[in-house]
Formats: structure tokens, C-alpha cells, sequence
């Protein structure tokens, strides 16, 4: 053996230097499509809808044709409206015999907003109550405020019920 290296025959690839390459930029193709266009293929609706045929149209537009001929009647020329007069106690005819809770909230709001801007109070004002709000509910309560619940049916027929006559 020989002090001298031996020589090694490494098999190696020769790499060629990469190009750096341009960044590509895209191509931006803009079309302009009518609006109608866009419309037609993006309304759900229109899947799987059938052209109609000319029968079909003819009968539409008949049918057309008839309801826009009909009469429209605004009131009953034949029903006069009358009121269901509340004599006595619990003559309440027209509705439950109790206030509704949309009623309530109707007599509740009207009487608060009064009492906030300054109506006198029809009871004397308890220690309890702090807002407009609360004293309204105690009025309600007590049955001293003066207003009247008038209940309509469909047909016209009405019933004016004072305050104190429901439960």
C-alpha cells in the first residue's frame, strides 16, 4: 500500500444552473353577457321548467280574462253593521269575557304614555311604583281608567265593552 491516495470515481451528475423562470402571469379573458343572460341560468325557479305550449297560454289568458272580470265587494251591501248593546253584568258577546293580552298591553301602553307625559293619576300613587308603566298596570288593576274595548267581527257587527265589565 501506497501512501498516495487512490484515486475514488465517484459517479456524480452534472447539474445544470436552473433558469430562473418569469412568474406566468394569467390571461384575463373579460366577456361581457347581457344581464338577461346571467339572469335566465342563475334563477332556481326556472329549472325544469317547460316552454307552454299555445293551448296552454290560451287558457291562462282565459283564465285571466274571468278573474280580472269579477266584481269586487268592498262591503256587504245586504249586512248593515249593528251593535251588540252590554247590559248588565257579563254581557260580554262578542270575545272571551276576560281581557285579551293584546288588549291589555294596548290600555297598559296608551295609559303609561299618558301618565309620562303628564296626566293626573286616577288613584293615589303607591310607594311601590316607579315608573309610568307601573302605575298604569296598578290603574288596570283597580279598573278606574275610563276606556272602552270595542271588539269587531268580520262582518261589521260590533260590541263597545267599558273596562269595568271584564273579569
Amino acid at each position: 500500500m501506497s501512501d498516495e491516495p487512490e484515486e475514488v470515481s465517484v459517479d456524480t451528475e452534472e447539474v445544470q444552473p436552473v433558469e430562473e423562470e418569469e412568474p406566468i402571469t394569467p390571461i384575463v379573458v373579460e366577456t361581457v353577457e347581457s344581464q338577461s343572460e346571467e339572469e335566465e341560468e342563475v334563477k332556481p325557479g326556472k329549472k325544469g321548467k317547460k316552454e307552454l305550449s299555445a293551448e296552454e297560454i290560451a287558457e291562462q289568458e282565459r283564465l285571466r280574462k274571468i278573474i280580472d272580470a269579477r266584481e269586487i265587494i268592498d262591503i256587504d251591501p245586504i249586512h248593515e253593521a249593528i251593535e251588540y248593546e252590554t247590559t248588565g253584568k257579563g254581557k260580554v258577546m262578542i270575545g272571551p269575557p276576560t281581557l285579551t293580552r293584546f288588549e291589555k298591553a294596548r290600555i297598559l301602553g296608551a295609559r303609561a304614555l299618558q301618565l309620562s307625559l303628564g296626566a293626573p293619576p286616577f288613584i293615589s300613587v303607591p310607594k311601590d311604583v316607579a315608573t309610568s308603566l307601573d302605575l298604569a298596570y296598578a290603574e288596570l288593576e283597580k279598573r278606574v281608567i275610563p276606556i272602552t274595548i270595542r271588539r269587531v267581527l268580520p262582518n261589521g257587527d260590533f260590541q263597545n265593552i267599558p273596562i269595568d265589565l271584564f273579569d
